[in-house]
C-alpha cells in the first residue's frame, strides 16, 4: 500500500482533475489533512486509525481553542479524504462514519440595504476615466448577477451573450451556469467594453474581461482593494467585502418575491439548504422593519 503522503497526493489530484476544485480549496484541504496526519506522528498509518483516534484528534482541536466552524471544516476534509480512500480500495472501513460534525451557529450574512446599494452605485462613481468606468461595471455586475469574486475575475469577453444579455459563469467544481444581466449592469458593461477596456488594453491581446491598469488580469485581491476604496468614499457604516454584494443580491431577490429555487440556481448552490440562509436574513429584516414602524411594536 502507498504511504500516507502518496495517498494524499492521489486525493489532491482527484480533487483537481475530477472535481475541478480551486487552488484555494485544494490548499485548505491539503493543510487540514496534513495537520491530521501529523497529529499521529507516524505512530499509526491511515489504515490503522480507529473511531477513538478520530475522537482524540477532535478533542485536541477543541483543547487548542479552535472554533466549532474550524473543527467542522477540518472534519469535513478528513471525512472526504477517507471516503475517497475507501472508494479506491485503500481502506475497508471509514472511522469517521459515526462521528457528527460539531454544531455551528449559522451566521446571518452582512447585507446592504437597497438604499445603501443605490447610494454606492449611483453617487460614488463620479469620474469618467477608464478605471472608474471599469470599476462601475464591476460593482454593477457583482450586484446584478450575484457572482463570487473568483468567478468575476475569471470571466472572459466571450462569456457575455450580447443578444440575450446573459453571462456564462464557471462556478465551483467547474459547474457552469447562465445568469441574466440587469439593465444597469448591461449599460455599465457596454460602456466599459466599447470604450474603456480597449484603452486599458493598449493594443495587447487577452480574452480576460476585467483588466488592471497594466492591461493584465485583475486578481481577487485587486477587486477587494477596489471595493474598499469606493466603500470608504460612500462612508457606509458596515464592512463590505465582495461577498456582501452576493448576499445582497440573493436577499433582495427574496425580499421582492423571487422563488428560492430560482435564487439557488442563480447563485450556483448545489444544495437548497445553502440558499436558505438568505430566508433568515429576509425574516430578520421584516422583524426590524416591524419594530421600527409599528406603533405598538
Amino acid at each position: 500500500m502507498a504511504n500516507d503522503n502518496e495517498l494524499l497526493n492521489k486525493y489532491l489530484t482527484f480533487l483537481t482533475v475530477e472535481k475541478g476544485y480551486s487552488q484555494h480549496t485544494l490548499h485548505a484541504y491539503q493543510r487540514d489533512i496534513q495537520q491530521f496526519l501529523a497529529f499521529f506522528n507516524n505512530a499509526k498509518t491511515i489504515s490503522e486509525l480507529s473511531y477513538l483516534d478520530i475522537r482524540r484528534y477532535l478533542a485536541n482541536l477543541q483543547n487548542l481553542g479552535l472554533k466549532k466552524n474550524s473543527q467542522a471544516r477540518k472534519l469535513t476534509a478528513i471525512r472526504s479524504f477517507l471516503r475517497y480512500l475507501k472508494s479506491q480500495g485503500f481502506l475497508t472501513k471509514i472511522p469517521t462514519e459515526n462521528i457528527s460534525s460539531p454544531k455551528t451557529a449559522k451566521k446571518i450574512p452582512v447585507v446592504l440595504t437597497q438604499k445603501e446599494i443605490a447610494k454606492l452605485l449611483e453617487e460614488t462613481f463620479n469620474k469618467n476615466d477608464n478605471l472608474t468606468v471599469r470599476d462601475k461595471a464591476i460593482f454593477e455586475l457583482l450586484y446584478s448577477s450575484g457572482l463570487r469574486v473568483s468567478e468575476l475575475v475569471n470571466l472572459q469577453v466571450n462569456d457575455i451573450d450580447y443578444y440575450y444579455k446573459l453571462v456564462k459563469v464557471m462556478g465551483k467544481g467547474s459547474k457552469e451556469r447562465i445568469v441574466p444581466l440587469g439593465t444597469k449592469a448591461w449599460e455599465a458593461l457596454q460602456i466599459y467594453l466599447s470604450d474603456s477596456r480597449p484603452k486599458i488594453l493598449k493594443n495587447k491581446e487577452t480574452k480576460v474581461l476585467f483588466l488592471n491598469n497594466q492591461g493584465k488580469k485583475l486578481t481577487t485581491r485587486g477587486i477587494r482593494f477596489i471595493i474598499d476604496k469606493y466603500v470608504k468614499q460612500a462612508a457606509l457604516a458596515v464592512k463590505v467585502s465582495p461577498h456582501v454584494f452576493r448576499h445582497s443580491f440573493a436577499t433582495h431577490l427574496l425580499d421582492n418575491g423571487a422563488d428560492i429555487r430560482v435564487v439557488q440556481e442563480l447563485l450556483g448552490h448545489v444544495n437548497l439548504s445553502t440558499t436558505q440562509i438568505y430566508t433568515h436574513v429576509s425574516k430578520s429584516r421584516i422583524q426590524e422593519i416591524y419594530k421600527n414602524t409599528h406603533p405598538r411594536a
